[in-house]
């Protein structure tokens, strides 16, 4: 063992191999003993105070946060690493399960203006992440840029729920990997999944092969970054050739008379399918978590997004139109379209091919993801709000294993019991609220800082913010509420067309972007809040039930144990950071950068 500077500035205990003691969990002062710990929770309102009003610095996210996993990963990754990682993160089960089962149930041949509608949402975020990428480049991804922007307290209920989209988007891929492993020998996919009668129907039908498959791809990320990136980039290579088989073979089949009735369910089914399909398009936000082993994040963040994204819609759109030119979309099978669908017009050789670009496509999208989700949790162990243990990256390889392990452990679990129509809906609430929340953050970016930003301009633009989120609450509620009229979106829509131009015409800008930033400002991160609360308002009520539940549960820990560990960390940066100025100083703080240029303290 030796002695090493921590990121708080402190001396803390250089560890070899893999440690599980209670300091690598709560090294906390609160739990240091039960009396701590009692004083603590009657501090809770005032700490919960704390973190709801702090921010945290720029500075502090990309040198004292990222060093409290002890090693640095490693900068070897490109924008053209990125581009595949993109594309091998996003085209999987959203496109070759999701497409059969919203054309049937919801959207007929109008299934690819879904696509369409979801694409641009997720285009708009996209940028959001984009400009913090850049300018933050951190493994955090959205978690640290909303730290930055909105605080802890914000920050950590989106933690919770990126959390949850990954575990979520990982095991609803891998039970469609078994359905397409099934299809590609012959079989259903019910034949290779266990049957518990005794459990409810949603949870019945127990799949041990998407738990082996996630197994093998935890193995794969922890091993090397660079290697995922190689690996990916060659399998995205053959699913892309998959892709482009798929439409050429299948145009040689089309039949513009299954387009009719093209909107079978009017523009209804079209939002309600896009607010489902919305899960095709998770994942590209895993690749932001890159940023930190990215070599030139300015260059290569931007190419690698932005392009990834304008592939995969293009992708999109063509397998969705080819699907419904093939079959009437009343006959579309939900499990396996597109395998079915060559079957069903006499080349039944071709589901071979069709199921191999499938499994190509989810073994991707399981590795990305597994790459993405440890990030997100390495850094939000880095503040404390989980077990630090999580954020500990290893010295030979580079890569979170601790984090990689625990993410892949918990989606085995939910891919083990958790039917797919259960997982996709309940995904889509999580990811539509989390780009929500990235959007406000840039805006409120652009048009504040502490300390430079007159009240009134403070004021105005808070006042515009209120009414951008209500208006578009009102636009997503009356559409999921009212099922015919236009009175309501009469009022809101003006109102957020209203609030979105006095934010640009009255408040100054604050901040701009130092290299690449969001165009069209502010009218396209308002665009994207008012899209993704729309779609939230196409989702059914039995998932946001679930996902008031996982809420709750989120807050239970957060006031327990969350809360005063990072309040506790947060407290020892500060007196870290005040010391190590009068050191400096010779007992005076020297002139640093004011908190107020980077957003408050950490």
């Amino acid at each position: 063992m030796g002695l090493a500077r921590d990121g708080d500035g402190g001396t803390v205990t250089k560890r070899r191999g893999c440690s599980c003691t209670k300091d690598d969990f709560l090294p906390e002062e609160s739990f240091k003993s039960w009396s701590n710990y009692g004083q603590a929770l009657r501090e809770t309102g005032m700490r919960l105070k704390d973190r709801i009003t702090t921010r945290s610095l720029e500075t502090a996210e990309l040198t004292e946060v990222r060093a409290r996993s002890g090693h640095e990963m490693k900068k070897n990754l490109t924008w053209w690493d990125l581009i595949w990682f993109g594309i091998g993160a996003v085209i999987g089960a959203g496109i070759f399960v999701l497409t059969g089962q919203e054309a049937k149930e919801e959207a007929g041949p109008a299934v690819v203006l879904s696509f369409v509608v979801s694409g641009i949402s997720a285009m708009l975020s996209v940028f959001c992440y984009t400009e913090f990428a850049v300018e933050i480049p951190v493994a955090g991804g959205s978690f640290a840029y909303l730290r930055v922007e909105l605080g802890d307290f914000v920050a950590f209920i989106a933690a919770g729920n990126i959390l949850l989209e990954y575990v979520i988007g990982g095991a609803a891929v891998a039970r469609s990997w078994t359905s397409y492993f099934a299809t590609l020998l012959n079989h259903h996919p019910n034949d290779f999944r266990i049957h518990a009668t005794s459990l409810s129907p949603d949870y019945s039908r127990l799949d041990p092969i998407a738990c082996v498959v996630i197994a093998a791809v935890c193995l794969f990320a922890v091993i090397s970054t660079k290697g995922t990136s190689r690996f990916n980039y060659i399998a995205s290579i053959i699913h892309m050739a998959v892709i482009i088989f798929i439409v050429v073979a299948g145009l040689t089949k089309a039949d513009t008379r299954n387009l009719a009735p093209f909107t079978p369910l009017g523009a209804r089914g079209i939002f309600s399918a896009s607010a489902v399909l919305f899960f095709a398009y998770v994942g590209f936000d895993a690749v932001s978590t890159m940023a930190e082993e990215t070599k030139n994040p300015a260059k290569d963040i931007p190419l690698g997004l932005v392009g990834a994204m304008t592939i995969t819609t293009v992708c999109y759109c063509l397998l969705s139109l080819t699907l419904t030119l093939m079959q009437p979309y009343n006959q579309i099978d939900p499990d396996a379209p597109f395998s079915v669908a060559f079957s069903a017009v006499g080349m039944d050789w071709a589901k071979y091919i069709v199921a191999f670009g499938a499994l190509k496509g989810m073994t991707t999208v399981l590795l990305v993801s597994a790459v993405g989700q440890a990030r997100y949790l390495t850094h939000i162990a880095r503040t404390h709000m989980m077990p630090p243990w999580l954020a500990a990256v290893h010295p030979r390889t580079g890569t979170p294993i601790n984090a990689t392990v625990v993410m892949l452990v918990a989606t085995s679990v939910i891919a083990f019991f958790t039917n797919l129509n259960i997982l996709s809906n309940l995904l889509s609430i999580s990811t539509l609220f989390i780009f929500m929340l990235v959007a406000v953050a840039l805006l409120v970016r652009r048009y504040y800082v502490s300390g430079e930003t007159a009240p009134s301009d403070r004021n105005k633009l808070v006042v515009c913010l209120v009414l951008i989120l209500s208006s578009s609450v009102g636009t997503g509620l009356f559409w999921a509420l009212s099922k015919k009229g236009w009175v309501g979106y009469a009022v809101t829509l003006p109102v957020w067309l209203i609030a979105t131009a006095v934010l640009q015409l009255t408040v100054p800008r604050a901040r701009r972007p130092k290299t690449w930033g969001v165009p069209l400002g502010p009218w396209l991160p308002s665009a994207s809040i008012l899209i993704n609360i729309f779609l939230l308002g196409s989702i059914d009520g039995l998932s946001f039930a679930r996902f008031g539940v996982w809420t709750v549960l989120l807050l239970i820990y957060y006031l327990f144990l969350g809360l005063h560990a990072s309040y506790d960390t947060a407290k020892a940066a500060e007196k870290g950071r005040e010391g190590s100025k009068l050191e400096e100083g010779n007992g005076v703080a020297p002139a640093a950068i004011p908190p107020e240029k980077t957003g408050g303290i950490i």
